[in-house]
C-alpha cells in the first residue's frame, strides 16, 4: 500500500539466508542504530481509559517543550538519532508511541485514523503534558491531521511530512504516480481483504528475516535516486528503519493490517475541521506516496503552509527537514 515506508515484496523476496536469529539482529541493530543522546531516553507504559497498553518512548530535553512524533506503517515508537539530537539542541523534549498493535502497545483491531487523539490525550494525561505540537511521517501523516482536528485544546501546531490523502476523495486520483505493486496491492484490500491480510502476514516475516542491509537494498530498489543515497551513506537511516520495523512487526501483523485499513476506511474526522496551524511538505520524487496526494492535502487543510519540494522524495523529507519542522514547530509552542 502506498502508506508503507517500506514496500515490503521486493525486501521480502531479499530477506538474507543464514542471517543471525531475530532477537540477536534487533539487539545489534539498537546497539548502533543512533549517535548517543544527551538528554536519554525513558521508556515509559500508559493505561487507556478502555484498559489497552500504549508503550512511549520519551526522549530529548526532559525539560522542554514537547514535541510529539506519528510514524509510519509499518514502525514503532523509536525515534531515529539525528531527530533526538536536533530536539535537544532546541530544548525539546521528542516523544512517540507505538500505535495499537505495534511494538509494545495492545491491538485495537478495526481502529480509525481518528481513534488515535484518544490514545495521545491518554499519553499526555499520563505524562502530564498540557500543550504540546507534532509532526507525522509517511503513515503517521493522517494520524497528525487527527489530533490537529480533534484536540485543538491539547495541540499548539501540526506538521505532516510525505501523508496521505484520503481514499476516494473528491478531485483526487489516488492511485496515480503509485507504483504497480502498491497499486495492486490496495486493491486487493479493497476487493479482496482475506487474501490481503495474508500477504501482510507473509509481507511481516520477509521484513522480520531482512537485515538492515538487505532492506536497505529493498528500499533502494525502489526508491528514487534521491531517496536510496540516504540509505547508502554511513547506513545510519537504514539500521534505524531496521530496528524499529522489526520491534514493530515483532507481535505480529495487527498493527500493520490496522493501519492500512484505517487509511482506506473513513478517516473519522474532516480536515476542514482544522484550526490549528498546519505546515505540510510532500516531496515531488517520492515513489511511495504520490506527490498528487501532498498537492491534493496543499488544498484542502485549512490555512496550511504547503511546502512542495522539487528535490525531496519520501526519506530525505525525514532525513533533512525535520530540524526545519521543529523549528517551524517551536515557534509555535
Amino acid at each position: 500500500m502506498a502508506s508503507w515506508i517500506l514496500g515490503p515484496a521486493p525486501v521480502a523476496r531479499m530477506a538474507g539466508r543464514g542471517s543471525l536469529p531475530l532477537r540477536e539482529r534487533i539487539a545489534r541493530l539498537s546497539a548502533r542504530e543512533s549517535p548517543e543522546r544527551s538528554g536519554g531516553d525513558m521508556e515509559r507504559v500508559v493505561r487507556t481509559p478502555d484498559g489497552r497498553t500504549l508503550a512511549v518512548e520519551d526522549a530529548g530535553d526532559p525539560a522542554g517543550r514537547v514535541v510529539l512524533a506519528h510514524l509510519g506503517t509499518p514502525d514503532s515508537r523509536h525515534l531515529y538519532g539525528p531527530w533526538v539530537a536536533d530536539a535537544v539542541g532546541r530544548g525539546l523534549r521528542l516523544i512517540c508511541y507505538d500505535r495499537p498493535g505495534y511494538g509494545g502497545s495492545t491491538p485495537q483491531p478495526g481502529r480509525s485514523i481518528a481513534d488515535c487523539a484518544g490514545d495521545v490525550r491518554a499519553t499526555c494525561a499520563a505524562l502530564e503534558i498540557d500543550r504540546l505540537a507534532m509532526w507525522g511521517w509517511s503513515g503517521g501523516g493522517a494520524h497528525v491531521l487527527a489530533c490537529a482536528a480533534l484536540l485543538p485544546d491539547l495541540v499548539a501546531a501540526a506538521a505532516s511530512l510525505a501523508g496521505n490523502a484520503p481514499y476516494g476523495a473528491a478531485g483526487l486520483d489516488y492511485f496515480a504516480g503509485m507504483s504497480q505493486d502498491d497499486a495492486d496491492e490496495t486493491r486487493l484490500m479493497l476487493t479482496d481483504p482475506e487474501a490481503a491480510r495474508a500477504n501482510v502476514d507473509k509481507d511481516r516475516e520477509g521484513l522480520l528475516a531482512a537485515s538492515a542491509s538487505e532492506m536497505a537494498q529493498g528500499f533502494a530498489s525502489m526508491s528514487a535516486p534521491v531517496d536510496a543515497a540516504v540509505l547508502q551513506g554511513d547506513g545510519e537511516m537504514a539500521a534505524w528503519l531496521a530496528y524499529a520495523i522489526h520491534d514493530g512487526l515483532a507481535p505480529g501483523s495487527q498493527g500493520w493490517w490496522d493501519d492500512n485499513r484505517a487509511h482506506l476506511d473513513p478517516w473519522g474526522f474532516e480536515l476542514a475541521d482544522i484550526t490549528v496551524p498546519v505546515l505540510l511538505l510532500h516531496g515531488r520524487q517520492d515513489n511511495f506516496v504520490p506527490f498528487g496526494h501532498g498537492q491534493w492535502l496543499a488544498t484542502h487543510i485549512p490555512g496550511v503552509e504547503a511546502r512542495l519540494l522539487d528535490d525531496d522524495g519520501h526519506l530525505t523529507v525525514a532525513e533533512h527537514h525535520i530540524g526545519d519542522v521543529h523549528s517551524w514547530l517551536s515557534q509555535r509552542l
